[in-house]
């Protein structure tokens, strides 16, 4: 898979520029939506990651970004639920899960991309 954290906030997959969060499930690359996390705001100081997004949980391994610096907050519940099913959490900051995700073939990737923190 060609994916680069190209900017502080850019991101660019098999030539497309992306300017936010994305998931990435089986190769179908859509913009994260943090609604359901924007609860939790105030006690991160930064919408985290939580269990109640749509995370793509089908495969083995779940791939975090967590972002330029990796400031990218994932709450327990995230790490607990992958537990349940069974599934490897590989949380590093974007630009090294970039350098990761270049060996695998994108309609394998499941991933959750953080662009910017």
């Amino acid at each position: 898979m060609k994916i680069e954290l190209v900017s502080f906030g850019a991101l660019t997959i098999e030539g497309k520029h992306y300017t936010n969060d994305i998931v990435i499930k089986k190769g179908e690359i859509k913009k994260r939506n943090k609604k359901a996390s924007k609860a939790y705001r105030d006690q991160y100081n930064h919408t985290p990651l939580s269990a109640e997004e749509n995370i793509p949980w089908k495969g083995s391994k779940l791939f975090i970004g967590t972002g330029k610096y990796g400031s990218l907050p994932i709450m327990s519940t995230v790490y607990d639920e992958a537990k349940k099913r069974d599934i490897e959490v590989i949380a590093k900051p974007t630009d090294e899960i970039c350098q990761l995700l270049k060996s695998y073939d994108r309609n394998k990737v499941n991933a959750i991309i953080h662009i910017t923190c």
